[in-house]
């Protein structure tokens, strides 16, 4: 599988997001199979945050790990109003407990509040010293969100993990250049629109003509650049191997133009969007 480098390591470039898992009991064994299996199947960088659920999509993760933690890349997410001095060291260990582990691989800043990002850096710097997390990064931070972070002192951070697929490709104007120029990593939140995108007829036809599914198909597109990975979730088993066969499939010249010419790239920059 391609993989993709977070602080001078490889990681699986096609990982698993839990926003909205573990909220439901009655879906509960699925979902725990859905993350054993992915990382059967080397789906091993598994993304969650303190806000899904308030926590509980992290408490399932901890209980579908179990055993088998070593073998994940573990990443969690802060609240902009935890990530002071004082706040992100309690909220780190808050979601340690409910993962059932003793560190991060991974730890982000959901996205930018009132805390100054110097004290952001401070904290994470502080957890890294500490042994609780491995590497630190952001999430929904733009160019000029960035390249403010590194005047502050966070060069060390890396990862972006930002709202990218097929309708949002306004990213691809200087955010993406921006990161890759300095080895920062890009993680693709919502890679087929939370599923709303697997229903446009255009890409329908485009994954009928490769024999793949639209899905496979979006996913293949995010994951085509150096240096980013997709995260989408999956609840049951049968998604998370749809899932995995995305990471298999190689979009030609021919693929990726008529893509471009479905999904064009917005003509100018735009802010980064979120959902």
């Amino acid at each position: 599988m391609k993989t993709v480098a977070i602080g001078g390591e490889n990681v699986a470039a096609l990982g698993q997001g839990t926003w909205m898992m573990g909220e439901r009991q009655d879906l509960r064994a699925s979902e725990i199979a859905a993350l054993r299996a992915g990382v059967e199947l080397g789906l091993t960088l598994i993304d969650t945050a303190e806000m899904y659920g308030d926590g509980a999509a992290e408490t399932l993760i901890g209980e579908a790990l179990g055993p088998i933690r070593d073998q994940v890349f573990l990443v969690s997410k802060a609240y902009p109003q935890n990530a002071s001095r004082g706040r992100l060291p309690a909220a780190c260990e808050a979601s340690l407990r409910r993962l059932g582990t003793d560190r991060l691989d991974l730890y982000l800043l959901h996205w930018r509040g009132s805390v100054p990002l110097h004290e952001t850096v401070e904290a994470m710097e502080a957890l890294k010293s500490a042994g609780k997390i491995r590497h630190w990064g952001v999430s929904n931070l733009d160019a000029d969100d960035m390249a403010e972070l590194v005047e502050a002192g966070g060069g060390a951070c890396t990862t972006d993990q930002i709202l990218y697929n097929l309708w949002r490709r306004g990213p691809e104007h200087d955010l993406l250049p921006w990161l890759g120029e300095r080895g920062i990593s890009v993680m693709a939140y919502s890679p087929v629109e939370q599923g709303r995108l697997l229903a446009d007829k255009t890409l329908g036809r485009i994954a009928a003509t490769i024999g793949a599914t639209p899905s496979q198909v979006a996913l293949a597109w995010v994951m085509r650049s150096k240096g980013v990975i997709a995260i989408p979730k999956a609840g049951t088993v049968a998604h998370v191997h749809e899932n995995r066969a995305a990471a298999d499939l190689v979009l030609s010249a021919d693929d990726l133009a008529a893509l471009d010419a479905a999904f064009p790239r917005p003509r100018g920059r735009r802010p980064l969007e979120m959902l």
